[in-house]
């Protein structure tokens, strides 16, 4: 008889996990929202942990594509090291913050000094136990019949098994769709809306993906999301709380009042020392609840439910310094503050932009766009794309990317959208001086397609350039550039290698103005010189006859300066 090969986990199937298990998450996503009922209702469980996986297998390919000259490609280690740090940086939610820890939890038995290029069965059990415990130490008060109890069971029947990865495995895999099944007997709330745990149900579908990494094999069908058991069933009597629709984070580790609870959700990543993230645990755990707090090794991700949100963020700033803050307010129809939510009236069209600087955020913010904010390092994934175009809440929605390296991005995110039943326009702008341009010649009044038509033809008719510098020597269009080297960008391509910023973005503007034009667009980064600006319009002003100039403040944006002309 064939002997059966064995199977491991190495680099390249870990990045095969995190491909599997955000198209799982991908596919259960809008059910795993729907069954969304603890502690909090806003319904984005399954939106949460597509987001922080997403994160993760973007940090995988980063690592893989900066290996594509080497033969051997990262090793275990290294995709491991990437997974966690991407799940850490773009948690969100409970179920995506303590999602976070669990691979962080795995990451440190797997890339630990002294672990083999390749984890073999004991070594997966031994990852699977530290990553519940992890997750569990990470929460300020567990609860049973959530993600963390759903955890532990996968842990506890992967260390009953014997075998290969693929056995451990499978075993995780059968063991966490048991401890599932058995969440409303746990947990009262999912008892009365008739539910299993929602961040539970999408451990589960990461565990099956990890079970096709190691195998090739699919797992059976996810099991119904609906409880099945006696405990399980709704009482007969309406409960209030669960009236007022799908609830998110069922997931969340921590208690919260059923009854009503802090109206803020309050994320934040943080550098600080573990000293001073302990006080910080403390401080938290009095001002609110559902305390999440993950990480290590100087960075953290902060997640906590709370009345005071101010005094979050300034508990943060006393423990080291907090940054990508995200504040959200639960609002008059969720568990926490009691009473239905009336249905918000879809608008009829809405502009979606991803703008590069909190400065242009608040331009297009003015302008009536949703923006999403693409931080220096940071391009968002589609899901982010995906969930400005549903806050957006209108039945006709233009996508503007503002960047060619984000337009593969954004036709996923209006792909899904499309699914949804919202009508989609993607104008593929590759600056956000385009989108200036494209946003202000909209017109909701017009129909959909006549006012695509015009966006479009603004943002193509805006020629753009960029000022920024180098990181490091390279070959460019211009020339060979050295690391600190003044970049001129006219279209994407580097035209225009300096030592000046000032001089550099007025040779820029004189190459682009040599076509004509008619308003040039200023967008002033705040590593810019402070005269720069009142440089260029002089210039405008005394070379180049009716051509108007507009300066707007772009914030800390990535590049010194960005410059459209029309």
């Amino acid at each position: 008889m064939a002997q059966v090969p064995q199977t491991f986990l190495d680099g390249l199937a870990v990045r095969t996990w995190c491909g599997l298990a955000l198209r799982a998450l991908g596919r259960a996503r809008a059910e795993i929202d729907a069954i969304n009922v603890y502690p909090v209702a806003d319904g984005d469980t399954g939106t949460n942990l597509y987001l922080t996986v997403e994160s993760a297998a973007t940090a995988v390919e980063a690592v893989f594509a900066g290996y594509e000259t080497q033969p051997a490609g990262p090793t275990l280690a290294d995709a491991v090291r990437a997974m966690a740090h991407g799940a850490l940086i773009g948690a969100r939610g409970n179920s995506g913050t303590i999602l976070a820890q669990l691979l962080r939890g795995m990451a440190q038995v797997l890339a630990a000094d002294g672990a083999q290029p390749r984890c073999d069965g004991p070594a997966l059990r031994l990852a699977l136990r530290r990553a519940a415990d992890s997750a569990r130490q990470a929460v300020a008060h567990p609860v049973e019949g959530t993600v963390l109890t759903v955890a532990s069971a996968a842990a506890d029947a992967a260390e009953r098994a014997d075998g290969d990865c693929g056995t451990v495995a499978r075993a995780a895999h059968a063991g966490a769709r048991a401890a599932l099944a058995a969440t409303p007997a746990q947990l009262g709330v999912l008892a009365r809306a008739g539910v299993v745990d929602a961040g539970g149900s999408g451990l589960v579908a990461v565990l099956g993906a990890l079970v096709e990494a190691c195998t090739g094999e699919t797992v059976d069908a996810e099991p119904d999301r609906v409880a099945s058991t006696p405990n399980a069933l709704p009482d007969p009597e309406p409960d209030p709380e669960t009236e007022a629709g799908p609830a998110p984070d069922a997931d969340a580790g921590d208690c919260a009042a059923e009854d009503g609870g802090p109206a803020f959700e309050v994320i934040y990543l943080l550098e600080a020392d573990d000293t001073a993230v302990a006080r910080l645990r403390t401080r938290l755990d009095a001002l609110g609840d559902s305390l999440v707090v993950v990480g290590g090794d100087g960075l953290w991700n902060v997640h906590v439910h709370v009345d005071d949100a101010g005094a979050a963020v300034e508990a943060g700033v006393e423990a080291g310094r907090p940054y990508r803050i995200r504040i959200t307010h639960f609002g008059l129809g969720d568990v926490h503050t009691g009473g239905p939510r009336p249905p918000r009236e879809r608008a009829q069209r809405a502009v979606v932009a991803v703008v590069p600087g909190q400065g242009l955020a608040e331009l297009y913010t003015e302008a009536g766009a949703t923006t999403v904010l693409a931080r220096p390092g940071e391009p968002p994934a589609s899901g982010e794309l995906l969930a400005a175009v549903r806050r957006a809440h209108a039945r006709e929605v233009v996508l503007l990317p503002n960047d060619a390296e984000l337009r593969d991005t954004a036709a996923a995110a209006a792909e899904q959208a499309r699914t949804e039943g919202v009508r989609v326009a993607l104008i593929p702008t590759r600056s956000a001086v385009q989108g200036i341009a494209a946003l202000a010649v909209s017109e909701p009044g017009r129909r959909f397609d006549e006012d695509v038509v015009q966006m479009t033809s603004a943002a193509g008719a805006t020629r753009y350039g960029e000022v920024v510098v180098a990181e490091h020597r390279s070959w460019t269009t211009a020339g060979i550039c050295q690391a600190g080297d003044v970049l001129g960008l006219i279209d994407g391509d580097v035209a225009v290698i300096g030592a000046d910023v000032t001089a550099t973005a007025e040779t820029v503007l004189d190459r682009m103005l040599q076509a004509g034009g008619e308003l040039v667009t200023l967008v002033i980064g705040d590593e810019a010189p402070e005269t720069v600006a009142a440089h260029l319009e002089t210039r405008v002003r005394e070379s180049y006859l009716a051509v108007d100039t507009v300066v707007y403040g772009g914030g800390h944006q990535g590049a010194l300066l960005l410059i459209g002309v029309e």
